[in-house]
Formats: structure tokens, C-alpha cells, sequence
């Protein structure tokens, strides 16, 4: 038994279909999983950042060096390895604020700032330390990396205190602008998870919706095939018992047919012309039919399937009622473009007014409707005096909804 719509979705929705909720992933692997593709942008904007400011302090610093002015900016390997100390600290505070949030803003905002502060206050430290190991890879003394450059009791005395508020100024402008992309980041992968769920279950509704409207199909098919062969069973036992054997045939595909969205143009007409014959043993001496033949020059299409059952059910009930003379039904099968046309042709009794649409023509038109829109039509009713005409206007699917595989699947494919 195949899975209803929303069991096929349920994996990606969190859906609870049964008595056993699907198993969740554990905790830490799905915060790694998710946080991965902020971890990319949030590296790229890394590097940017880095570049940029060493290639900023290497201009001013050329400009001042003309001036006589030198180790007024650190090197640019101390500064490579102060933003390469601050990537570990700058990604655990991203990753934090996002876990965090920003709703309710009265107890989210402090938090917001603690981790704004824990980023910006080592930054000016850590270029120090950049340049003391710096320092050892060329051989010289911290100190000596440049005259006037600060150790760190010298620091932390307060005379370079305006320069660390101005390193942790700029880093703060930088920290706002990582939490400004993870969470425009953010906001977009909410977006596109939403519509994409959103589209998952308006494919499962109307999936549902023409699953129900194809299962309407069955038990009006079968009362009305159960009615014919009633009418035999006293008149002809054998000619009964032959329908019996056809009715079982008939259900079998119409079973068949009720599980599937599409069909083959060819099986479902094959599938008319046994009800169609049917209907003939009961009305031999009223009924004559006209199906374009499976050899036929038929367009290689697909159609939604029992779309034309409604059609000559319909054609047979109504075009019977009412009189007793001859009764011609003819299904007619023709594309212009790359639109289909289906076309159920039957007499009536001359000069039956139009009655309401019943069960099966409206469960067309609905059918039509949510599968393919404004791109299909449906119109029924009287052409001339004593005929009927049912038109279906529809594209013409000549690969079928679901490719090679829908045609491989089918029953009766070659």
C-alpha cells in the first residue's frame, strides 16, 4: 500500500504519521549541521576582512614612511596572526548570538553586547602578541620590531589605552557587520525553508485532493456496472456471467488506474472500450460504440487518469434516457499544437432540455482544474438537436508528468 502524501513529505516537515515519531538526530550533530553553512560565510567574510586591513595599514603605512614616520602601523605578518587569534573567538560569538537571538530584545540584548565586548577587547592585545612571536621568527627583541612600540606593562599602564579603545571601535564596526550577514543569513534560510514547506504541502494537498476526487470514481463506476449486470442476471445468466468476468478485469484496472496521477492516452482508452463493451452486452440491440482503436495513430501522450470514465459513463446513462431509439457513442481523440483534445460524441432523445451536471462531469472540471489550471477546459452539453458533445482541452504531456519512468511503470508497456 503506498504512502499517503503527507507520510512522503514527513521526513522533511518533522510530520508525526504513526504511532512512532521518525528518530531525530542527535542535538550536537544537528547544531554542527546547520551552523556549516554560516561557518563558510562567516570564513570568507573572515579573509575579506583580514585582507583588507592589512592591506589598509600597509598603504598608510607607505604614505607615512615617505614622511619619515615608520612603525606607526604593525607589520603585516602581526596582523595575519592577530585576525588569525580572533577567528576562533569571532565564530563562537556568531554562533552564539544566533543560538541566542534577539526576542524577547530586554533579555536578549545584553547578551547581544557581552558577546560583542568579549570579541573586541582582546583584539588589540592580540596584535601585541602577533608581534612579540613575529619578533622571534625574525631573531629580534620584541622591542626592537619597531621604536616606541609598547610591551606589554606598558600597555596595560594606560598610555596606549586610546589606541585599544580604537582597535576595539573598528572591530566592534566589523562584529556588527558579521552579525548583520549571519543574520540576513539566517533570515533567508527561514524564508526558503518556509516556502519550500509550503510547497510540499501544497503538493500533498493536492495530491490528496485528486486522490479523493479519483476515489469518487470507483464506487460510482462500480454501481453503475453492478446495475447493468443486475438487469442480466434474469434475462441472460450467461451473458451475466461473462460481465462478471469483465467486471473483474475492469476493477483491476480501474484499481490500477485510481493509484496513478497519469496514464497512457492508449490505456485509457483501452480502459473506456471494456466499460464501453459492458454497457454494449446489456444494450445489444441500442448501443453502438466508436473507440480509436490501441493501433491507431494515436498521439503519444499522457493524460490524468479515468479522465475520460466520467465522459461515456455519462454519455451511456443520460444518452439511453428518455427514449428508445438508437443510441451512438463516439470517442474522438485529436491534438492540434501542443494541445490535447478528448471528445465523448453520444445521442440523446431529440429535444431533451440540459440537466445539472452530475458526479462524474463535475469531478472532471474539478480535476482539470487543480492539474493543470487556466491551460485546460472542460465544456459539456447539447450540439444540435439530438446530440452531446463532453470536450476536454488539456496540454499535451507527450513525455508523461514523471519522464521514462512513468511510461516504464505503467501497466501494458512495452
Amino acid at each position: 500500500m503506498s504512502a499517503s502524501p503527507l507520510e512522503r513529505i514527513a521526513p522533511n516537515l518533522g510530520i508525526r504519521t504513526g504511532a512512532q515519531a521518525l528518530p531525530a538526530p542527535a542535538a550536537g550533530n544537528e547544531a554542527l549541521a546547520s551552523f556549516g553553512p554560516f561557518l563558510w560565510v562567516l570564513t570568507a567574510f573572515w579573509v575579506y576582512v583580514a585582507l583588507s586591513n592589512v592591506m589598509y595599514a600597509n598603504n598608510m603605512q607607505a604614505s607615512l614612511s615617505s614622511m619619515k614616520m615608520e612603525h606607526v602601523f604593525a607589520p603585516a605578518d602581526a596582523r595575519l596572526l592577530q585576525h588569525l587569534m580572533l577567528y576562533p573567538l569571532f565564530v563562537f560569538c556568531m554562533w552564539r548570538s544566533l543560538r541566542t537571538g534577539w526576542q524577547p530584545l530586554w533579555r536578549t540584548l545584553p547578551i547581544q553586547i557581552g558577546l560583542a565586548l568579549l570579541f573586541v577587547i582582546p583584539a588589540s592585545p592580540l596584535l601585541m602578541l602577533g608581534e612579540v612571536i613575529t619578533s622571534k621568527w625574525y631573531g629580534l627583541p620584541a622591542h626592537e620590531m619597531g621604536k616606541g612600540w609598547p610591551t606589554w606593562q606598558e600597555f596595560l599602564a594606560g598610555p596606549e589605552i586610546p589606541v585599544w579603545l580604537a582597535s576595539a571601535t573598528n572591530f566592534l564596526v566589523t562584529y556588527c557587520f558579521g552579525v548583520a550577514l549571519v543574520s540576513g543569513f539566517a533570515f533567508y534560510r527561514r524564508l526558503r525553508d518556509a516556502q519550500l514547506r509550503s510547497a510540499a504541502l501544497e503538493r500533498a494537498l493536492t495530491s490528496a485532493h485528486l486522490q479523493a476526487l479519483r476515489m469518487q470514481l470507483s464506487p460510482h463506476t462500480l454501481f453503475n456496472l453492478l446495475h447493468t449486470i443486475r438487469g442480466q442476471i434474469v434475462w441472460d445468466p450467461p451473458a451475466a456471467q461473462t460481465m462478471v468476468v469483465q467486471l473483474s478485469d475492469l476493477l483491476r484496472r480501474l484499481l490500477s488506474a485510481g493509484e496513478r496521477e497519469f496514464s497512457r492516452l492508449a490505456d485509457e482508452l483501452q480502459f473506456v472500450t471494456l466499460y464501453l463493451e459492458l454497457q454494449q452486452k446489456r444494450f445489444a440491440d441500442r448501443l453502438t460504440v466508436a473507440v480509436p482503436a490501441r493501433s491507431a495513430a494515436l498521439p503519444r501522450a499522457w493524460v490524468p487518469s479515468l479522465i475520460l470514465q466520467p465522459l461515456v459513463e455519462n454519455a451511456v446513462v443520460h444518452g439511453l434516457a428518455g427514449h428508445d431509439l438508437p443510441v451512438s457513442i463516439r470517442v474522438e481523440v485529436a491534438a492540434e499544437g501542443e494541445t490535447l483534445i478528448l471528445r465523448v460524441v453520444n445521442t440523446i432523445a431529440p429535444g431533451r432540455a440540459a440537466g445539472a451536471a452530475g458526479i462524474g462531469l463535475s469531478n472532471v472540471r474539478e480535476r482539470l482544474g487543480v492539474q493543470f489550471g487556466e491551460r485546460a477546459s472542460f465544456s459539456a452539453g447539447p450540439a444540435g438537436a439530438d446530440s452531446w458533445v463532453a470536450e476536454i482541452h488539456m496540454p499535451l504531456l507527450r513525455d508523461g508528468p514523471e519522464g521514462p519512468r512513468a511510461e516504464a511503470a505503467a501497466p501494458g508497456a512495452a
